[in-house]
């Protein structure tokens, strides 16, 4: 395939092309900026183009057979509430408009565990644990309210275009090791209701990127990636009754479980039994 990927110069993009490129695939990484150190490679294309700007990204993907979009603005606290909002669920817009408009029918946008409201609200609310795509959204940020827009805005899309697929991945935390959450983490008891000692290792992530495109499903579909463990020393099952004691358990937070249920990808876009 010839895979567009906005954001291709940022952290997760950077290994999502790898992997693409890797995998045999054409890709045409669109970015804000372009990479202080190119890589050279015969199926690797830069373009310099703002997400927020559509003619500029229309003319990007022409040719492409599929599109990850992943640039976005990835928390509420390095800029004012209204640029965030704007420049997420804007970019999120055009970078669909412009994927169907050039013939693309295989999308996959990199949404957020905090779609449901989680690391930047004022109290985090759960309704059960493990946490899975029907945790219903309480979104009070800024950045949780845009992530949950770009959703919103691909189950408009795949209304009106009977043949197209888009998968909403909700990260948690993407890290290239689990030491660099749990360093992250472990110091900040004041918010443990707030991130759940959980994270997403980048090879993972760019993995269910890739897959994401190619996975047998209908329509919109989000689906929860994060690791299968926590970074806590503690079982989940001490930490629950610690922390949450009111929360119903229906899943298996047993051992070092993570309180995320990545259960739902595994079997659709991994294909796992």
């Amino acid at each position: 395939m010839k895979i567009a990927i906005t954001g291709g110069n940022g952290r997760l993009g950077k290994v999502v092309v790898d992997l693409a490129l890797k995998q045999g695939h054409e890709v045409v990484s669109i970015d804000a900026s372009l990479p202080d150190q190119p890589k050279h490679h015969e199926n690797l294309r830069y373009l310099k183009a703002d997400c927020t700007v559509f003619d500029a990204l229309l003319n990007a993907m022409v040719g492409c057979d599929a599109m990850i979009h992943l640039a976005a603005i990835p928390s509420p606290r390095q800029h004012p509430p209204h640029v965030v909002q704007n420049n997420n669920v804007t970019a999120s817009f055009n970078a669909m408009q412009a994927a169907v408009q050039s013939g693309i029918r295989r999308i996959c946008q990199a949404s957020s565990v905090n779609a449901l409201g989680l690391a930047f609200s004022r109290k985090a609310h759960f309704d059960y644990f493990p946490i899975d795509e029907a945790q219903p959204t309480r979104c009070e940020d800024p950045y949780s309210l845009s992530k949950w827009i770009c959703e919103q805005q691909a189950d408009a899309f795949v209304r009106l275009h009977d043949d197209l697929k888009i998968a909403s991945l909700r990260f948690h935390y993407i890290v290239p090791e689990k030491s660099v959450a749990r360093d992250a983490y472990l110091p900040r008891v004041e918010d443990a209701d707030k991130h759940l000692w959980g994270y997403t290792l980048s090879d993972m992530a760019a993995e269910a990127c890739l897959h994401g495109l190619t996975a047998s499903f209908t329509g919109h579909e989000a689906f929860c990636i994060a690791a299968p463990d926590t970074v806590h020393d503690l079982p989940s099952l001490d930490l629950a009754q610690r922390y949450f004691p009111e929360v119903p358990i229906v899943g298996d937070l047993s051992g070092r479980n993570s309180f995320f249920s990545s259960e739902k990808a595994r079997k659709i876009l991994f294909g796992a039994n």
